[in-house]
């Protein structure tokens, strides 16, 4: 069961993997680091719909869960592509961007994780 559950993770991880970067390429990196933005904001919603269905009448199934919230999440979005932005806008002086940024995405990852666990948990 181990390693089925490990299977089911890395399957799902790498596939997030590959989705935030088909997000860099699609917007590449300007001034603000949209695309990070993006797939953490949009990975926060899915995780919500993901944590709401696990809890609703138990319909999605332990690995189902692992696959999707552990593996493609957990591989889409990025922390440590969020603070090696933040450091670059800090290095470049641009100190009210790097606020902005952290302030959206950290307040608007908890938001679209509830809006998303809202949405299915009605």
């Amino acid at each position: 069961m181990l390693i089925k559950n490990l299977l089911l993770v890395a399957a799902g991880g790498s596939m997030g993997a590959v989705l935030r970067y088909g997000i860099a390429l699609m917007l590449p990196n300007q001034s603000f680091p949209l695309a990070t933005l993006i797939a953490n904001l949009a990975g926060s919603f899915l995780l919500g719909i993901i944590l709401a269905m696990s809890l609703k009448d138990e319909t999605l199934p332990e690995g189902v869960k692992l696959f999707l919230a552990t593996g493609i999440c957990g591989g889409f979005t990025t922390f440590s592509g969020f603070s090696s932005e933040n450091l670059g806008l800090m290095q470049s002086g641009k100190y009210n961007l790097a606020f902005l940024y952290i302030v959206t995405s950290v307040v608007g990852g908890i938001l679209a994780t509830w809006f998303g666990f809202k949405l299915i948990q009605h």
